[in-house]
């Protein structure tokens, strides 16, 4: 028996206070891109380049354990779109984020290496911590969130999101969640929830997160009771907990949604007030330079219809080129567009006129700091927000699984399996978990 399956057997049999007691594998499996491969895709358009031919299950060499650090046994993980844009080397390849974290400390120098083992979700067991770890131990049952800083600057001591050395985990460093061993610093753990299986609680990390700062926290739109918030791709990844935050936080969702399956999730969250954007055949851009405001005019009039008359309060936006000319002309006079991604383009367009004369405020929203992390996490293990998964994978399939989420054919998020042998394992809160069971299987089979 290998030392990983040693570790796996004490996991699955709940020996964890075994756990530091067994050795560490010298080496363990990981999702990886190589650097030799970064012009593989050349020429091809974005939506044809294939994560299957790009990602590769490799043996790699188990990293040097550092001060303020753990290494994790990981039992299962999840598929952002920085896992998307990694495989598809775009907007540059990641390599280039890992040579200049490298030349930061010899200690960073571990992360710049000619293959990059992705991901940027985890739930799994603490096998070892660092010097100067005092809140963990081997045996902890954890979640990783993905914002991985340094910290010796004064710019990210009010908000580390700030920090001037502020990277993304398994996606501006090395030794990701999507493997059967992942290194973080010790500041990105958090409990595992309880009532939720191993892929269930590695599922929302990223985007749960990312969520909470962008719609509910001071440093995003500080939603408040009442207000009316739009949100782009409402069943979606990032767009699926903005609902249930919208919902849980008393305002009122005005979901956009391109399909009847998809709205019929989002009424399953909660939600009432929902857009089909596909039924209703909105088109933006006349041409690839032009955008066209009477299909603005066309898709605030809808909104009005739907909230008696009402404008957005708050835009949650994330698509970026095609809609954000919609989301500023959308917003009501003082009202927040708050953006967090571009997943259909970087270079946005927009009136300003409706901008500057209607008192509007665009607020950038990356990740979350630990706080918020932690906040979001809690409201997770007290099911007051439920995972979204609605598929899982194996380690093996991490490619398949990446390529529904780049051509958007799934729902929710898109789970990995990694030391776990199967779905349903690693709930401890069986009572809870009963109470929440359609909330957790919302998005199960869609």
């Amino acid at each position: 028996m290998s030392h990983l399956d040693e570790i796996q057997q004490a996991i699955l049999n709940g020996r964890l206070d075994a756990i530091a007691e067994l050795p560490v594998p010298e080496s363990y499996r990981g999702v990886t891109v190589h650097a030799d491969e970064v012009d593989m895709f050349e020429g091809l358009e974005s939506r044809d380049k294939d994560p299957r031919r790009s990602l590769h299950v490799d043996d790699v060499p188990t990293p040097e354990l550092g001060p303020g650090e753990a290494l994790v046994a990981v039992m299962a993980s999840a598929i952002n779109y920085n896992t998307v844009w990694t495989s598809i080397f775009e907007p540059i390849p990641t390599f280039k984020f890992l040579r200049k974290y490298g030349k930061l400390s010899p200690l960073a120098k571990r992360h710049d290496l000619p293959y990059h083992v992705v991901g940027s979700d985890l739930s799994g067991v603490v096998l070892r911590t660092g010097a100067g770890v005092h809140n963990w131990k081997p045996g902890d049952e954890v979640v990783a969130h993905c914002l991985n800083v340094e910290l010796e600057g004064p710019d990210g001591h009010n908000d580390t999101m700030l920090d001037t050395e502020q990277r993304i985990w398994g996606f501006e460093t090395n030794f990701g969640g999507l493997a059967e061993i992942a290194l973080v610093k010790a500041n990105q753990l958090m409990p595992k929830p309880a009532h939720l299986t191993w892929e269930e609680s590695a599922s929302p990390g990223l985007v749960n997160s990312t969520a909470y700062r962008q719609l509910v926290s001071r440093n995003g739109a500080d939603m408040k009771q009442g207000d009316v918030v739009l949100i782009w791709g409402a069943s979606g990844g990032l767009g699926s907990y903005a609902t249930q935050y919208a919902l849980n936080g008393g305002a009122i969702p005005v979901c956009v949604v391109s399909s009847p399956e998809k709205a019929e999730i989002c009424r399953k969250l909660g939600a009432e007030l929902i857009i089909d954007r596909t039924a209703e055949g909105y088109k933006f851009w006349k041409n690839e330079n032009e955008q066209d405001p009477k299909e603005w005019q066309r898709f605030g009039a809808k909104i009005r219809e739907l909230t008696g008359g009402e404008d957005p309060d708050i835009v949650f936006e994330h698509p970026g080129r095609e809609t954000f000319g919609a989301s500023v002309y959308a917003a009501r006079k003082g009202g927040t567009i708050v953006t967090c991604a571009s997943t259909s383009g970087y270079m946005h367009q927009y009136d300003n006129r409706y901008l500057w004369m209607n008192l509007k405020r665009i607020i950038g929203s990356h990740f979350a700091n630990y706080r918020e992390s932690w906040e979001a996490n809690r409201l997770i293990a007290k099911g007051l927000i439920h995972p979204t998964l609605s598929k899982t994978y194996s380690l093996e399939e991490t490619g398949q699984a990446a390529l529904d989420v780049h051509r958007n054919a799934h729902q929710g998020k898109v789970g990995v399996l990694a030391l776990a042998p199967e779905e349903g394992l690693g709930v401890r809160d069986e009572e809870l978990r009963a109470k929440h069971l359609d909330g957790i299987n919302a998005f199960r089979g869609a």
